[in-house]
């Protein structure tokens, strides 16, 4: 109401809490429609919602998994590290019970508060879709959705008779995580393609068409084979080769290029799991992580973008510079690997991604043998 330029609005009480902070528009709660009546009447005037600020709605929360939870692992906490400092896209692939469904649900404990417009932009999702709650009037912090691989298309992309937003709707500025992904059906897998690109999802039905945002992280964990231990140096794999290939052939080429960061996640000895490590908890971490998002919110604040991984071709050759050594590793890996054009620019994007953790200004040739590691990790 307020972009379309109207100056008052009258709303249900229940739905105080989560338009109290739009500034700009006289906004009246109202039990009934017989109050907005007398008010109109001049008889019995509604009181005016007060603004109140975003801080009054943020409470000490604490998260299921933090990352000092997770033994060794190194490399998955690294790749998680940079994926949050970016938003880029995540696959997790290992033998079972290595620790990637734990590594995934530590992802939120790295990402920042979301800022008044994207509070604004993931409320309204959950509004629509009628799951707010009293108890929680506004989304303050980006939502992590994790649907079961039984979930249907609808369910996951969104639709219905009347449209209703679907599972990547409600992880908009947020988590999408697919345990076991290769389990999902390739129909829903394949509907994905093109909110992953475009950052909205478009459902067109007999009555309309609606349109939802869909800008989302996407972190996938699966197992190397049917049986899991493909990679495990431990147990041997029992799958034939055709069985394997029946197997990966699940998740498409198309989709699997669209993961920024591919990383193996190994099995780790009774030996190492026994020992007390200290190591980096969330809260430190997320530390690096701001610093690299406040880096990128001064890069952007000119675009309508937030994030590198929502660069597109433009904004690259705008904004990522790369030092002939980085060119020469980058143009290398794609003549060895064949790599696709769309993952040539991925790897420029998780490579800006490490630059700016490493507050550099240049993507240098340690930065890009990072991204090609984690593009190319099998």
């Amino acid at each position: 109401a307020k972009q379309l330029g109207f100056t008052h609005a009258f709303i249900p009480i229940g739905n105080a809490d989560e338009v109290s902070i739009v500034e700009g528009i006289c906004i009246y709660p109202a039990k009934t429609l017989n109050d907005v009546v007398l008010h109109m009447c001049d008889t019995t005037p509604l009181t005016q919602l007060k603004i109140k600020p975003l801080t009054h709605f943020y409470k000490q929360i604490t998260y299921e998994v933090d990352f000092e939870d997770i033994v060794e692992q190194y490399m998955a906490k690294r790749a998680m590290e940079v994926a949050a400092s970016g938003f880029h896209n995540v696959l997790l692939k290992g033998p079972p019970g290595t620790g990637k469904t734990l590594i995934a649900k530590a992802l939120p404990s790295l990402l920042p508060p979301l800022t008044t417009d994207e509070v604004m932009e993931t409320t309204k999702i959950y509004s629509v879709s009628g799951t707010l709650t009293t108890r929680m009037p506004l989304i303050l912090y980006p939502p992590f959705r994790s649907p079961h691989h039984t979930i249907s298309r609808i369910g996951l992309t969104g639709g219905g008779s009347n449209p209703l937003p679907g599972e990547i709707s409600l992880a908009h500025r947020g988590v999408l995580f697919l345990d076991e992904m290769a389990e999902f059906t390739r129909s829903s897998l394949e509907a994905l393609r093109q909110p992953l690109e475009d950052g909205n999802v478009t459902i067109s039905r007999a009555k309309g068409t609606a349109s939802y945002p869909a800008r989302f992280m996407l972190i996938a964990a699966t197992n190397p084979c049917p049986c899991g231990n493909l990679g495990n140096k431990d147990k041997q794999c029992v799958c034939s080769t055709t069985q394997i290939l029946k197997y990966k052939k699940r998740l498409s080429g198309p989709i699997l290029d669209r993961i920024d960061i591919h990383v193996f996640v190994p099995n780790i000895s009774a030996e190492k799991l026994a020992t007390i490590v200290e190591t980096e908890s969330s809260f430190d971490v997320q530390k690096r992580v701001l610093h690299a998002r406040n880096i990128q919110a001064l890069r952007f604040k000119n675009d309508t973008i937030k994030t590198n991984a929502e660069m597109n071709t433009k904004h690259i050759k705008k904004y990522c510079t790369l030092n002939d050594d980085a060119s020469t590793a980058l143009k290398k890996a794609v003549d060895v690997f064949k790599l696709s054009a769309r993952a040539y620019f991925k790897l420029i994007k998780v490579a800006q991604t490490i630059a700016d953790l490493d507050n550099s200004e240049v993507i240098q040739q340690n930065h890009m043998h990072e991204a090609i590691q984690f593009r190319v990790s099998e």
